[in-house]
């Protein structure tokens, strides 16, 4: 397992003095500082040199690694660790999904995609019949289903501890009688845990529309029990409109 291997001295090498799928039966890659070294100092390689290659966020920028220096130094986790990860946050983030990976077997599910902004897009949601590997300690569970040179995986990931997040697709139909402005957030809740609230849509809100969202939960709900709708249009409005759902749908990446 590569955790997020070095960039520079390394990228562009011959396969012999870098990490590469010939080293082992089986190489699973986590890049998460893959940006170019300059100027963007970017301490990971870029191209995809194992059997998996994981881009958890795009595989450049790790969310929670934005926040500001005082905060980053002085967090949790200590002076030194905040002081380290000031530095070189993206890079370390490779680890710490890894680690988090050990106790969550089924989470990190990684989606094979051409790239980050079609993954983004829900293009390739959901997983393909082989089924989806899991970003981490877990990845090997895929090693017989290998069809590809360079298969290229996708997630996203939660900001701090616990890192994991669970894709869903959800489609909602509006019902009412006239259309208006506002958002529309649902929550999931099912037999493993419920989600909070999450954003589908927001803007001009049709009655008989259809809109979608992707939604990356910070729990696996399991079955799906109940569905909680919520619109809101933001200022109060004298006519007093009613906005309903005549269906939402919930679609799990995984099955």
């Amino acid at each position: 397992s590569g955790l997020d291997p070095a960039q520079p001295y390394f990228q562009g090498t011959p396969t012999e003095v870098r990490l590469d799928k010939s080293d082992a039966d089986f190489v699973d890659i986590i890049h998460t500082d893959s940006a170019p070294t300059i100027p963007n100092l970017g301490f990971g390689i870029r191209p995809a040199i194992g059997h998996i290659d994981f881009y958890p966020n795009g595989g450049e920028e790790m969310p929670g690694c934005g926040k500001n220096a005082v905060s980053q130094i002085v967090d949790l986790d200590g002076i030194w660790e905040g002081t380290r990860d000031f530095v070189a946050c993206n890079h370390l983030r490779s680890y710490k999904y890894y680690l988090d990976s050990i106790i969550y077997p089924n989470g990190f599910l990684g989606y094979p995609c051409a790239s980050y902004d079609l993954f983004q897009s829900g293009k390739c949601f959901p997983c393909p019949e082989e089924g989806c590997p899991n970003m981490g300690h877990y990845a090997d569970k895929f090693k017989g289903k290998i069809t590809e040179d360079f298969l290229k995986f996708y997630l996203n990931t939660g900001e701090a501890r616990d890192f994991p997040l669970w894709r869903y697709k959800v489609t909602v139909t509006l019902s009412g009688k006239s259309k208006v402005n506002g958002y529309v957030n649902v929550a999931l809740y099912g037999s493993d845990g419920n989600t909070k609230q999450h954003q589908v849509t927001k803007g001009t809100l049709k009655p008989d529309n259809t809109y979608t969202a992707y939604i990356d939960a910070e729990v696996n709900v399991g079955k799906v029990t109940k569905v909680k709708f919520l619109w809101n249009n933001n200022w109060i409005n004298p006519t007093l409109p009613k906005l309903g759902a005549s269906t939402i749908t919930v679609e799990s990446g995984q099955n």
